[in-house]
């Protein structure tokens, strides 16, 4: 076995493996950029090597560092997580002539997959059912046309270096498909550096369902269930979960028998993943192999008790797999949602900045948490805004999602936006809960966008007991902090307003064991908590006509209270039913008019500048790029105008809203 290995990544993944390098008595070694001098992973790592500037093309991508950090520190393996250097033949054949292991499949493994076209035609020739499609070299739009009409519409464009959704085009006319295999070609040359296209049929209302391998370098094969990955925007996954709930046994087991073919014609070793795409009628169809660990093993791991990482690092040093296919064991449901540094109500924006407060909820029996941040650090602009994988488990699925609700109830994070509203009106969806998944769920429920509007609507008292409760324990401590004379103290009123929005709450309060009781002209509703004041969390049972078990994270807000639960957040006052008549009354402060400025719609980067003062604009025409995280963001004219004046430069780094141009 290995004595010291080196995780070539970054962020939760590379946290990850320090976990189970640790427990193996494995020495870890990090490696970090400037801008992750201080990152978790860094701390976490027994060493740590510092590898180059931010950019990851001048670090994490750069093969010649990671092997000379191997030599300094006596590393004997690399770990690639995923990402970055895991799918690169390049990287393993490095490794290999410098006499590093490398934690994964051999360099024919991985060019053999990672191409899309020659995978394939690997697959077709190991029998896996496959997309019906043309795998060859299309050379014009004209053939493209020709192609997608003996397939039939609609098809799918792909490159076939592609990934992440770039180097896609859906077409259902000759028109669209013309225009798609341009476009598909451009991006696949400027992604990829490689122009190459294939053409298949789009199967509709797909599943995207993906089968987790294991081999060993003795020719030891054998699958692990599927991961039900169909919950994406924009081709990038948001929740997964094992099992699937639309598999059948049989299908699953045709599925894994498949897997394993494909993993045996490549002599595979190491964890992989053959995703597939199901129709609605459960016939499957081989999609791509990813030759590394995917972002969503957790969930696996939880419903066979097994590390992924530990097996990988054992097939790596010569083991044999112990396990056949038979002691395989599915138990259970588990859920993995990603916890992203982006903000869901402005199109999902990065959002970068410094996590001022931080606190995950507990990890169980029934809650996982693989994060790489920490409280006060920061999420840097220049990789990916993952914050965590926040994962449960249950002995069915529905539990496993009231323990994904609650464990998003409690995940207490500050200073930057987050999806968590998001995936919080996800986990309580109907159509999700049913299991009615497609790979056009979020594009069909959430058309236009998500607003607070889509988020799950709640009985309104809920939060006026917990609001009621709170503003009670702070009353009755600044009664007996008054210093008043005996005799002369300060009397806490009964009734009382919650007032939030335009919306008043009028409530008579009184004490009862181990909380409060609330008239609301309705049942009475009783709030039972040991919440003290200064706790960020209250925990407690409010019963109109059920028990309800909540967790609402509260922070002050001026006079009132900031609650947020369930994805939501209230900004609540409680006020005397006087200054709640007062307050109905008082005049409300329009916000600044700003359409007269383009704005920084993110935080990042001002890459370019196309005007300059006193340049007449069109409706339509680019003004600025803006770049952060990855992404690149072109900003045009909402209307003709003419500009007044410049407000940054490129080069500059922006904050979310900041101007850029002011128009005349």
């Amino acid at each position: 076995m290995f004595k010291k290995i080196l995780i070539a990544n970054r962020g939760e993944i590379a946290c990850r493996v320090i976990k189970t390098a640790r427990k193996m008595g494995i020495a870890t070694v990090a490696v970090y950029s400037d801008a992750d001098k201080d990152a978790l992973h860094v701390q976490m790592a027994d060493e740590a090597v510092h590898i180059g500037p931010a950019p990851s093309a001048q670090s994490y991508l750069v093969i010649d560092r990671i092997v000379e950090a191997c030599r300094r520190t006596g590393a004997e393996a690399v770990h690639p997580g995923y990402g970055f250097l895991s799918e690169k033949r390049e990287f393993q054949e490095a490794l290999a002539a410098a006499g590093i292991a490398f934690i994964g499949p051999d360099a024919h493994a991985i060019f053999a997959m990672g191409d899309k076209i020659e995978s394939k035609k690997l697959a077709k020739a190991a029998g896996v059912s496959s997309v019906p499609g043309f795998l060859g070299v299309i050379k014009d739009a004209d053939e493209a046309v020709s192609i997608a009409r003996e397939i039939g519409y609609p098809v799918m464009i792909k490159a076939s270096a592609g990934g992440g959704g770039k180097g896609m085009r859906l077409a259902r006319t000759d028109t669209e498909a013309r225009e798609g295999f341009a476009s598909a070609t451009n991006e696949a040359r400027s992604s990829f550096a490689d122009d190459r296209v294939f053409i298949e049929k789009y199967i509709e209302n797909p599943r995207h369902i993906e089968i987790q391998v294991l081999g060993d370098s003795h020719g030891h094969v054998i699958y692990l269930g599927e991961r039900e990955c169909s919950i994406q925007r924009r081709h990038q996954k948001v929740i997964e979960e094992a099992p699937s709930p639309f598999l059948t046994a049989a299908v699953r087991a045709a599925m894994g028998e498949q897997a394993v073919a494909l993993a045996k014609a490549v002599n595979y070793k190491s964890a992989g993943t053959v995703e597939f795409i199901v129709d609605t009628e459960r016939n499957f169809y081989f999609l791509e192999m990813n030759t590394r660990l995917q972002v969503e093993h957790p969930v696996t791991e939880l419903v066979t008790g097994l590390d992924l990482v530990e097996w990988m690092i054992r097939i790596a040093a010569g083991e044999q797999l112990t396990l056949r296919q038979q002691d395989v064991r599915i138990r259970g449901w588990a859920l993995e949602a990603r916890v992203y540094a982006e903000d869901p109500f402005r199109n999902f924006m990065p959002s970068i900045g410094r996590l001022t407060r931080y606190l995950p909820p507990e990890e169980s029996a029934n809650v996982r948490v693989d994060t790489g941040v920490y409280e006060g650090g920061e999420i840097s602009m220049y990789y990916d805004p993952m914050i965590a994988k926040l994962c449960t488990f249950a002995p069915v699925r529905d539990l496993a999602i009231s323990h994904m609700r609650r464990a998003l109830d409690e995940y207490f994070i500050r200073g930057l936006n987050h999806n968590i509203p998001f995936l919080a009106a996800l986990m309580a969806h109907p159509r999700f809960v049913r299991g009615d998944l497609t790979t056009n769920f979020i594009a069909e429920e959430y058309p236009d966008g998500f607003h607070a509007e889509d988020l799950p609507v709640e009985d309104p008292r809920l939060l006026v007991g917990v609001a009621a409760f709170i503003h009670r324990r702070h009353v009755e401590r600044e009664a007996t902090l008054s210093g008043q004379m005996p005799g002369h103290e300060v009397k806490v009123g009964s009734d009382w307003v919650v007032r939030f929005g335009d919306q008043n709450y009028p409530y008579t309060i009184r004490d009862i064991e181990g909380g409060y009781a609330l008239e609301m002209g309705g049942p009475t509703v009783t709030v039972l908590s040991d919440w003290e004041i200064g706790q960020p969390f209250f925990r407690g049972v409010v019963n109109d006509d059920n028990d309800h078990q909540v967790v609402v994270q509260m922070d002050r807000h001026g006079i009132g209270y900031r609650l947020f639960h369930a994805g939501s957040r209230a900004d609540v006052v409680v006020l005397t039913p006087r200054a709640a008549e007062l307050a109905a009354l008082m005049p409300v402060k329009a916000p600044p008019d700003m359409s007269r400025f383009l704005l920084s719609p993110m935080p990042g980067l001002l890459v370019s500048l196309a005007v300059e003062e006193g340049q007449e604009i069109k409706a339509g025409e680019v003004l600025a790029v803006v770049e952060a995280m990855k992404m690149e963001n072109i900003l045009r004219a909402e209307r003709d105008g003419t500009v007044a004046s410049i407000h940054a430069r490129p080069g500059e780094s922006l904050s979310v809203d900041q101007k850029i141009v002011e128009f005349a």
